[in-house]
């Protein structure tokens, strides 16, 4: 039988702080998705895309990702990831291949168009970067990586009171696993 904690009751100072904190999330994620996807309008390519090919790009996905890796490690659900995949292979940015190590797993990895399409992603994106940063150090840009994990984390390990999912669930995770250093 399990406990369930007491519900906190926080100062209204702190309830104020907290709604203000998540509202500023909701609206830089919304504009990340707006504005990410007006810089890369000329690729015709979406944030989400943008996600997928980014993990796909990184060395140690060279060999490809198994659906479940990639979502996981996107914190998507599988059901989301197959769409984005299946525009993505529509336009021969990404291929689904028979694993190497289990013939009976399906990797998916960029291909030759989608290496080129990420390379010359790479301007537009770290302008992007540099412009959503602005006026943010190099020292205060660690530390946001550092609270944002924190908080990813905390969010990981949230149990049914607020965060409408068990503990263990595979979004939980995979939270874990992406912001752990």
């Amino acid at each position: 039988m399990t406990t369930q904690e007491p519900a906190r009751s926080p100062s209204p100072a702190t309830a104020e702080i907290g709604n203000r904190l998540f509202f500023r999330l909701f609206q830089a994620a919304n504009t990340l998705h707006t504005k990410g996807t007006q810089a890369l309008e000329q690729f015709g390519v979406t944030t989400q895309q943008w996600s997928v090919l980014g993990a796909l790009s990184r060395p140690k996905a060279a060999g490809g990702m198994s659906m479940n890796e990639l979502s996981r490690y996107l914190l998507v659900s599988r059901q989301n990831l197959s769409g984005l995949l299946t525009r993505l292979e529509r336009e021969d940015y990404v291929e689904r291949v028979i694993g190497e190590e289990d013939r009976r797993s399906r990797k998916v990895r960029l291909t030759p168009r989608g290496e080129t399409l990420w390379a010359a992603l790479a301007e537009p994106i770290h302008a992007f970067y540099d412009d959503a940063l602005d006026g943010l150090s190099f020292d205060d840009r660690v530390a946001f990586i550092h609270y944002i994990g924190l908080l990813q984390r905390n969010m990981s390990k949230m149990t049914g009171r607020a965060s409408g999912g068990p503990d263990g669930s595979p979004e939980a995770e995979a939270s874990r696993r992406a912001t752990s250093p």
